[in-house]
């Protein structure tokens, strides 16, 4: 099930609010407004949390429904989902134990639960790739075949992070084994992200308050996300078909280009209009998800742009992986291209995304050392230039996993084929207020146009405006997406992938 489906806008979110307000009346007036304690030791979280209402049901209605989100497409790998949190769930405990003992054993269980969590994402998205790899070495394993548990990237990555959180006394163990369910199979964010720190969200489980201005905010996220995905980047997808998959061979340098800057485009939007939804469903509930794009394409060097996009991932890699292996204190560069080549994994189980991460791991490395040091020398356009056609050919290696048809499209974009033929033309012409749209949404114009506004209306009759047309845009949007579904043949999130 996917946010973009008509089952899931119509069906299971009415569903859902209608068991969550049912939970909401049980927690205010059935079950006792003293929460208990459920971390070791009194803190100000316990402490605040007994003088509201208790969560259990709405939580409870939560995990339910996170488990049949989930279960919709892939019955069978619930369960696999339900170890990897008894596994985290004990492994928290024995964190929080050799703690309070201040013994070693802390430790010792941090690096069990996080070998644990490693080996299980590594066999059922690497194991293949590697018996392939072998395979093509003349080594042949015979390791059977898995299929890729939906989002087990992003649950594993949740799951180091709450393991490592606790280690570091960022937030306190989690005592009870659903709680720490609902943190790791939260269906907004469970199959594509953003990857949700446990750290930001550990009070919340048990003391979040949701106003109606909370709900209006994330329902019109929500909307807005949606808009991107079916209005942009489902059209785009069609232009990326046609270009880069069915004509490769007989692409001009435009059609190569074209069908290029459509992907970067398409990618941007279905990603970043996920987390729109994912962000918008969360803060509907009292969650306070990170943002996770902030206009990557207006970014003006290679660093900047990966400051913008997957920010969670950005960050998760920076504070879990370059940090403790010594950041910018020791072997810099060494470890620039260690934390890329294990985002390229992340990504993937394929060598074109190894190549990518190595890519931009470079890249890194010369701005850094080379472009940095002398941009008082660089005119600003020409770094802006070089970021966005850096990251343009970086899109073509992760697109391709097919190295053959990798290779006639880098022949064909710098080539001197420079006819274009009757599909690229249609490329542009039959979806030229697309093309325009998209590169419009891909600035910051929304938020300054809204900013103006909140400036320029002022008091209740502002604020009945602005409310008013967040509600116009939604429904426009939604009776928009409503008939572009209806009949839609392609509607997959690509980030379900990885």
């Amino acid at each position: 099930m996917v946010f973009s489906d008509l089952f899931f806008i119509f069906v299971f979110i009415p569903a859902f609010i209608l068991l969550y307000m049912m939970a909401t009346w049980v927690d205010k007036k059935i079950l006792p407004k003293k929460s208990p304690s459920i971390f070791y030791e009194e803190d100000e979280l316990t402490r605040v949390a007994a003088k509201i209402p208790g969560f259990r049901a709405r939580n409870a209605a939560l995990v339910i429904f996170s488990l049949i989100f989930y279960a919709w497409g892939e019955p069978i790998y619930v369960l696999l989902m339900l170890i990897a949190v008894v596994i985290n769930y004990i492994a928290g405990l024995g964190i929080a134990a050799g703690q309070r003992r201040e013994s070693r054993s802390a430790k010792v269980w941090l690096w069990i639960g996080v070998i644990l969590d490693i080996s299980m994402l590594g066999t059922f998205k690497y194991l293949g790739f590697f018996n392939d790899s072998l395979a093509y070495l003349g080594i042949n394993l015979n390791a059977p075949r898995l299929a890729l548990p939906i989002g087990i990237s992003f649950y594993i990555f949740q799951s180091i992070s709450y393991l490592v959180d606790v280690y570091r006394k960022d937030a306190p163990v989690q005592r009870r084994y659903w709680d720490l369910l609902l943190y790791i199979s939260m269906f907004p964010q469970l199959i594509a992200g953003p990857i949700v720190r446990y750290d930001k969200v550990a009070r919340e489980i048990h003391q979040r308050h949701v106003t109606a201005e909370d709900f209006a905010d994330g329902a019109y996220r929500f909307f807005i996300g949606l808009g991107k995905k079916v209005i942009l980047a489902n059209i785009l997808s069609e232009i990326v078909e046609r270009c880069l998959q069915q004509g490769v061979e007989e692409m001009s340098v435009w059609g190569a280009w074209i069908g290029l800057l459509a992907f970067a485009l398409q990618i941007y939007f279905d990603f970043s209009g996920y987390s729109d939804m994912a962000i918008g469903m969360g803060r509907a509930m009292g969650f306070h998800f990170n943002e996770n794009f902030n206009h990557p394409y207006m970014a003006d060097s290679v660093t900047d742009f990966w400051r913008r996009w997957h920010m969670s991932l950005g960050s998760f890699f920076r504070d879990y992986a370059y940090i403790p292996m010594g950041g910018n204190r020791r072997h810099q560069m060494i470890n620039l291209l260690t934390v890329w080549f294990l985002t390229g994994m992340w990504h993937g189980a394929s060598w074109n995304f190894i190549f990518w991460g190595l890519y931009f791991g470079f890249l890194l490395v010369i701005e850094k050392y080379a472009i940095f040091p002398n941009k008082h020398w660089i005119p600003k356009f020409i770094i802006r230039i070089w970021a966005l056609m850096a990251v343009l050919v970086g899109w073509a290696l992760f697109y391709f996993d097919d190295f053959e048809k990798m290779k006639q499209w880098f022949s064909t974009a710098f080539s001197d084929r420079m006819q274009l033929n009757l599909l690229e033309e249609t490329a542009l012409t039959d979806n030229f207020w697309i093309w325009i749209i998209a590169l419009l949404a891909c600035m910051p114009l929304r938020a300054k146009l809204e900013r103006y506004a909140e400036r320029r209306l002022s008091g209740k009759a502002g604020q009945y405006v602005m409310a008013g047309s967040r509600a116009a845009a939604s429904a426009i949007i939604l009776i928009l997406c409503v008939a572009l579904l209806v009949g839609a043949t392609n509607n997959a999130f690509i980030y379900t992938r990885f």
